[in-house]
């Protein structure tokens, strides 16, 4: 059977690009058509591109190739979940950083590799468990000081109408009906009810 070789690259957001993983993989000879990528938050495996190439595309002789390690995943234990899920498949990771990976060694040596890359690939875990939990860390911290500045996060709270008062009355007389108050006040149905739930509760 014909052994195939493919590369994944991973980056957190939208705003960030993937150039310097993409080269790293061109360069070691991945093909640009065997290259998947994700714009997804490390922060587990459930990413649209990465699952095709693990659960529909790679089969037992070919070799996954990613530049770094948390590419994977930043959890330690999903990073050691999918490596043995790889090796039970028959299905060899190459991970660039660590250039132990892979290397051809005597059958005599070859626990000699296997220790190696274990130690690598448990420090490497752990590092970019790290990093995760000091970039939530970050965020949280980030946050409590936008709240002491009074710094508001989400939707904008709805403003009442100047005309709501007198378009309400039309309603609630009869003279209107809702749908026709929306139009007049110009705020959308959920706006519309938002405010009205606010009014009964004497918060508008």
């Amino acid at each position: 059977m014909e052994t195939r070789i493919y590369g994944y690259a991973r980056v957190s957001s939208k705003e960030q690009n993937a150039d310097r993983q993409l080269e790293a993989l061109r360069n070691y000879g991945v093909p640009d058509e065997n290259i998947f990528t994700d714009k997804s938050s490390g922060k587990d495996t459930e990413r649209e591109s990465y699952r095709a190439l693990r659960n529909v595309i790679l089969r037992s002789g070919d070799t996954l190739v990613v530049k770094e390690l948390d590419r994977l995943s930043r959890n330690k234990a999903d990073i050691k979940q999918e490596l043995e899920y790889f090796s039970s498949k028959g299905i060899r990771v190459k991970i660039l950083d660590i250039p132990t990976t892979l290397t051809d060694f005597p059958d005599e040596q070859a626990w000699v590799l296997g220790m190696v890359n274990n130690i690598l690939i448990e420090v490497l875990g752990s590092i970019a468990e790290a990093e995760r939990t000091k970039i939530r860390q970050r965020q949280r911290e980030g946050i409590e000081q936008a709240h002491k500045k009074n710094v508001k996060f989400g939707r904008p709270r709805a403003k009442k109408p100047d005309v709501w008062n007198d378009v309400m009355e039309k309603v609630r007389s009869g003279e209107m009906k809702a749908v026709d108050a929306m139009k007049a006040m110009g705020i959308k149905r959920g706006t519309y009810y938002t405010l009205i739930k606010r009014e009964s509760e004497g918060k508008l």
